[in-house]
């Protein structure tokens, strides 16, 4: 008699073998076409940015359809291919167990469904690694630098020049867009006008993006932190990227950023975007960082804006955005007036983020809509800014705008033949302090995003020691210190910036005591 054991244990391997085939190619499919959309919406990334964004998107007013366009291409689509595969296997195999005659091994089938299950999981595998810059982020965690060696945390020696402050993030504004000689016109024409020189503007000239920076969260805390982006300590502490969503606490809660210097120092600090704030966890940041009101897409639903004032997937037109800018600018500065607390008001604009949407306002005036977008978004912003002189506020207040960071360049972005191979791609920006001349800037050229926030903190009118703040050195400085981050070669610094500095962002995600 024969012993059954045998039989039932390779009935059970085989089983146990075909379905992890399964799983690694679900997996291995999920990964391919997370590769795909990556490339194709983002263009490259970095694993930081994968974390700390994409983690926490929302499906109204912060991606909207591109949410769901990922649920059902990384969620369902590989789900429903496996199921096909498997289905198709199945009937295989009983056809040719019913073939009269078949006597093929069927180990030629097995060997076969292994080597293309291993091509795409290995294919797979490489183009996510490749999309999210994994090489990168392993090299990283092997660093000899750690940014807790070069991180100064800002002390103000002085407040006698406090002046109330407006920061105006242009989304996607890059400096390369003015160049009429690569684009269909300067589309920083109209803010360009509003903000001359000759009237006391000043610029930094070759406004750099972070190395890894690239995206708003990013350009957010590189500016009002003065460090960069990414995550680090255990899945246990809160706020820490394992968590970060929309129901943390804290963001960067044991870092000192700008928003906290000015709380102490007595302003009132307001956000303004035409997003959900939810959105990558933006909300959570500002309330994190002494910004006492955070308005976004709610608040403009909730005032009653018209339906047409809105893009389905993000929210309110820059348009209305401003002009719920103005109203708020008027209020705020009429309360500093009347109880000497100086305030610091931040819009972030929205109409310039791709695919672009033509609101009703905009007209469209050259070949690629995109630059006309971008045209029209800056007109807002110059009419912005004419209201602050009208109403006399640039007398006591200052004005900073900038990009929040360089133009996407992802497949499916518009001026990939002007932009991929340009040599220097730089940020869009304008200052202006009360009291500044027309006699030219003052300002160092060609620092980064890290610079700006103690460059913030004086247009502020606070002293700082040293002039640092993060790791960066005010681009009023004419000069960096000797041991500052800035101070260090390119080369070196890059690697510091690349760094992971686990215990240093272990803190830095540490909600505050």
């Amino acid at each position: 008699m024969s012993d059954p054991i045998l039989p039932r244990t390779r009935r059970l391997g085989v089983a146990a073998g075909r379905v992890l085939l399964y799983v690694l190619l679900w997996a291995g499919l999920a990964l391919l076409i997370a590769a795909v959309g990556i490339r194709f919406l983002w263009g490259e990334i970095s694993v930081n940015q994968m974390l700390l964004n994409l983690v926490s998107v929302e499906t109204d007013g912060g991606g909207g359809s591109l949410v769901w366009m990922g649920l059902l291409g990384v969620g369902v689509l590989p789900l429903l291919l496996t199921l096909g595969v498997a289905v198709w296997q199945y009937v295989r195999r009983r056809r040719l167990r019913e073939s009269e005659g078949t006597r093929r091994s069927p180990w030629i089938g097995r060997t076969a469904s292994t080597a293309l299950v291993a091509a795409v999981v290995i294919g797979g595998t490489t183009a996510f690694g490749s999309a999210v810059g994994m090489s990168d982020y392993i090299k990283a965690a092997n660093s000899d630098y750690d940014l807790g060696e070069y991180h100064v945390d800002p002390v103000v020696t002085g407040e006698v020049q406090k002046r109330n402050l407006v920061l105006i993030y242009l989304e996607s504004g890059e400096a390369t867009l003015a160049d009429d000689q690569l684009f269909e016109k300067d589309a920083f024409a109209p803010l360009k006008d509003a903000t001359q020189a000759a009237d006391g503007w000043q610029s930094i000239d070759d406004l750099q993006q972070y190395r890894g920076g690239g995206w708003t969260m990013a350009g957010l805390a590189s500016t009002q932190c003065g460090i960069p982006l990414k995550g680090g300590g255990p899945a246990s502490t809160s706020g820490s990227p394992n968590e970060l969503g929309n129901d943390v606490d804290t963001y960067l809660g044991g870092t000192t950023c700008l928003g906290d210097v000015l709380a102490t120092h007595g302003y009132t600090s307001v956000f303004m975007g035409g997003a959900n704030a939810s959105f990558a966890a933006k909300e959570t940041f500002l309330t994190s960082h002494g910004y006492s009101e955070v308005k976004d897409l709610a608040d403009w639903r909730a005032a009653g804006e018209p339906v047409t004032s809105f893009r389905s997937d993000w929210g309110l037109s820059d348009q209305r955005l401003l002009a719920r800018a103005r109203d708020e600018v008027d209020g705020l500065h009429a309360e500093a007036e009347k109880t000497g607390r100086p305030f610091n008001l931040s819009i972030l604009t929205l109409d310039t983020h791709e695919p672009v949407h033509v609101y009703d306002y905009c007209p469209v005036d050259t070949q690629n809509e995109v630059t006309s977008v971008f045209a029209c978004s800056m007109t807002e912003v110059a009419g912005f800014v004419n209201h602050l002189e009208e109403q006399g506020y640039l007398e006591d207040t200052a004005v900073v705008i900038m990009g929040d960071h360089l133009k996407h360049m992802n497949a499916g972005d518009a001026f990939h033949e002007q932009l991929d191979d340009h040599p220097n791609r730089t940020i869009f920006n304008r200052i202006w302090i009360p009291g500044t001349t027309g006699d030219g800037s003052t300002l160092r050229p060609g620092v980064d995003q890290l610079n700006m926030y103690p460059t913030l903190l004086e247009a502020a009118g606070l002293t700082l020691k040293d002039r640092q703040a993060g790791l960066g050195v005010s681009a009023f400085a004419p000069t960096v210190p000797d041991g500052s981050a800035q101070a260090m070669e390119p080369g070196p610094y890059a690697d510091l910036l690349d760094s992971r500095s686990a215990d240093f962002y272990a803190d830095a995600w540490t909600a505050a005591p």
